[in-house]
């Protein structure tokens, strides 16, 4: 074994760790603003289901309003018809 083994891969330990920092910090902050962007998108999209759901729940409310209303009417028009006299 060559006594210059140990010395080289001595200087290339740090020498690897200096370069992979310099490949990954970019790589990994790259990623960290792309998840930050998917989170304002999710954000604004979860924004625009809650607005819809809301919509569509005012609108059964009135529906059921408009069912039940009508019910309680054609429930008192047709025991008025009832106590008519037939002629």
């Amino acid at each position: 074994m060559s006594p210059f083994i140990i010395p080289a891969l001595a200087l290339m330990i740090p020498i690897v760790a200096i370069l992979s920092k310099l490949v990954f910090q970019p790589w990994l902050e790259l990623k960290e603003r792309e998840l930050a962007v998917r989170g304002t998108e999710t954000a604004e999209k979860a924004a625009q289901y809650a607005a819809q759901t809301e919509r569509l729940e005012q609108r059964v409310r009135v529906l059921e309003r408009i069912i039940t209303d009508r019910g309680v009417d054609l429930s008192d028009e047709i025991e008025r018809l009832r106590d008519k006299p037939l002629n």
